[in-house]
């Protein structure tokens, strides 16, 4: 392979190398939302050298945006964020490929969207859509990277993978009609979490360390306490 000067830090890592760096080249990983988790989440896979990104969103870019969702600007306010974040992320990347789809996640395109890619990143904000998602991760034996944020903290862990647990194992017995968590939230927690979800990604695509699998990694950032537990 041509070695990009972008990616020598990187691949001076023995646990990503050129073997690594070419099996993110060839990746195709789906980011479900591109909001606070999901812009953290593509900025680090775009310029670690994922080769194929898919962005689902069919929201906005609002001035309420701009505390946490970093990819955006002022400029941006009143566009459709997976137009946005497609530009932004091609300007640090011009190498790797991005599809922007900009419509919701429903029973009726979850199959067909999904079905595409290697991995999802959970970027959702909603409960039934997080569902969806880890059912049908879970039918089509492809990774979840679920995460999720409230306030001054959040939470990761890898599902879905080959007869490993699924989101309901979690939250099981939440109903889909329920009011989601509150939104307030200081803007470096999507930050942090949605990196630790990258992070994850990238070991699980070049195979290295000790993902979250079937673990519920758990973060306080006002005390900074962290914990880990199997998930049952």
């Amino acid at each position: 392979m041509t070695i990009d000067e972008r990616y020598l830090r990187q691949m001076a890592l023995p646990q990503i190398g050129e073997r690594g760096q070419a099996r993110l080249a060839v990746s195709r990983v789906l980011i479900i939302g591109v909001g606070g988790l999901g812009t953290a989440s593509s900025i680090y896979l775009a310029a670690a050298g994922v080769g194929h990104l898919g962005l689902v969103d069919f929201d906005v870019v609002s001035r309420s945006n701009l505390q946490r969702q970093v990819l955006y600007d002022e400029c941006m306010v009143g566009k459709p964020k997976v137009i946005c974040a497609k530009e932004r992320l091609s300007r640090l990347n011009g190498d790797i490929d991005i599809k922007a789809i900009n419509e919701p996640v429903t029973e009726d395109n979850a199959m067909s969207i999904i079905s595409d890619y290697d991995i999802v990143v959970d970027g959702c904000d909603n409960m039934a859509t997080r569902l969806l998602t880890s059912d049908i991760c879970h039918s089509l034996g492809k990774p979840y990277v679920y995460g999720a944020i409230s306030e001054f903290g959040g939470q990761v862990a890898v599902l879905c993978t080959k007869g490993g647990k699924t989101l309901r194992d979690i939250f099981g017995w939440f109903s889909t009609d329920a009011v989601n968590a509150s939104n307030a939230v200081i803007g470096i927690t999507p930050g942090i979490v949605g990196t630790v979800q990258a992070n994850q990604t990238l070991q699980l695509l070049c195979g290295f360390g000790e993902p979250l699998i079937d673990r519920l990694w758990v973060a306080d950032f006002l005390t900074m306490q962290t914990s880990v537990f199997d998930i049952a």
